[in-house]
């Protein structure tokens, strides 16, 4: 079977980087981006407040407490969005295929690329070339599967390479804190801190069942990647990957106030589905479909998010320059695209403590109950949209509902 040769970029504290790019006067303070005020959250830290103990999710008033002298910024997606389409692009332009595992984070499988130049020669020149081209500091993991690559990353940073030789893999993992493994998060860390395991070559010494016996199936998962084992592909990145709901009315209306209820239903659902799989959408659009059979659709570019209070009010945005034609309405549709992989820290700067907590409790209420458990208010008198599952198993777009009603 042939070695792979898997790369791994991350964009080294990215909101912060992307501040100092604009203000060089920012470079080598302490900065945090982030709510403002006491109750907001910190989106990004640099790495002059990481050693008081900043990082991404602290309250913004503990993380003042922490470092005092640390200049705090609001942030703004729309620059970091746009920042992030000129590295993709860059690397679109220069690797056949990709995966843009979420705003500031990329694979790449340069495997066979050494039959024509060196594949640790091709890495660091792309690296190079999008810090020239971007004005960002950029480190990088290389090794045989996405996993090693990634803690590879991790340990060269800020703004450097590691490259781990195929067999090494192993030995290089041994010595590191069992958290740098991804999928070991805090609760899982403190387990296995309790059980005296701290290091990598802790788990390595053990047999796979006696870690599965303590943290269920993910053990297993875990055991695999502490011995650098990961046979997980490279996603293909397409930006015309999209998430989509339509509703037919079985009679056509001009009923505005059952419009505007079916269409908070949908971007209700479909934001819910976007946090369920890990997904952030960077386009939105609405369509509708006249009682003659014309059609219109209007779209909008947004920065990276997946939160209901910035997707809904962008839908009834739409709708609103959109139906103009005050004929009756057959059927409405909203879609996400230009879709990355990535969690809500691309909100974190507009949001507080309270508004975090909110959609992490709703989801966890949806996640064990089912979707519909919990719905606004507005949208009680509406059919049910959206489905069970999970929309992003496959790569087509998926329509996630088309009923009649």
């Amino acid at each position: 079977m042939k070695i792979k040769s898997i790369l791994h970029l991350d964009l080294d504290a990215f909101f912060v980087s992307v501040e100092r790019k604009q203000n060089s006067e920012l470079k080598g303070r302490p900065l945090i981006v982030g709510g403002m005020g006491d109750r907001g959250v910190v989106a990004a830290a640099s790495y002059e407040t990481r050693k008081f103990g900043v990082h991404s999710g602290m309250a913004m008033k503990v993380a003042r407490q922490l470092c005092p002298e640390a200049t705090v910024i609001k942030g703004n997606a729309g620059t970091y969005t746009k920042e992030s389409h000129t590295v993709t692009e860059i690397i679109r332009s220069r690797v056949p295929g990709f995966e843009k595992a979420s705003v500031d984070e990329f694979y790449a499988d340069l495997t066979g690329m050494d039959r024509f130049f060196g594949i640790e020669q091709f890495a660091s020149g792309l690296r190079e070339t999008i810090i020239k081209e971007s004005g960002l500091p950029i480190s990088f993991g290389l090794s045989q599967n996405k996993v090693v690559s990634k803690i590879a990353t991790s340990v060269a940073k800020p703004n450097a390479r590691n490259i781990i030789p195929v067999g090494n893999e192993k030995n290089f993992l041994a010595p590191l804190e069992v958290n740098r493994i991804p999928m070991i998060g805090n609760k899982t860390f403190q387990t296995l801190l309790n059980l005296g395991i701290r290091e990598i070559r802790t788990i390595q010494e053990m047999p796979v069942e006696m870690l599965e016996s303590v943290l269920g199936k993910n053990g297993r998962t875990i055991w695999k990647r502490a011995h650098g084992i990961d046979e997980v592909p490279i996603i293909p990145f397409h930006e015309r990957k999209s998430i989509s709901t339509e509703r037919t009315f079985g009679r056509d209306t001009i009923d505005v106030v059952r419009l505007h209820a079916t269409l908070v239903a949908m971007a209700e659902s479909l934001a819910y589905q976007l946090r369920k799989g890990n997904k952030l959408t960077s386009n939105v659009s609405v369509k509708i479909r006249y009682s003659d059979f014309q059609t219109y659709t209007k779209q909008a570019k947004i920065p990276y998010t997946s939160a209901d209070h910035i997707l809904i009010p962008k839908v009834e945005e739409l709708f609103k320059q959109l139906y103009n034609r005050r004929l009756l309405i057959r059927l409405i549709g909203v879609k996400f695209t230009g879709l990355v992989g990535g969690n809500y820290q691309i909100n974190l700067f507009d949001d507080s403590e309270e508004m975090l907590s909110l959609y992490n409790s709703l989801d966890h209420i949806r996640n064990k109950y089912g979707e519909h458990s919990v719905r606004r208010a507005v949208t009680m008198d509406t059919r049910t949209i959206g489905r069970m599952g999970n929309p992003f198993n496959g790569e087509p777009p998926v329509v996630l509902a088309h009923r009649k009603q």
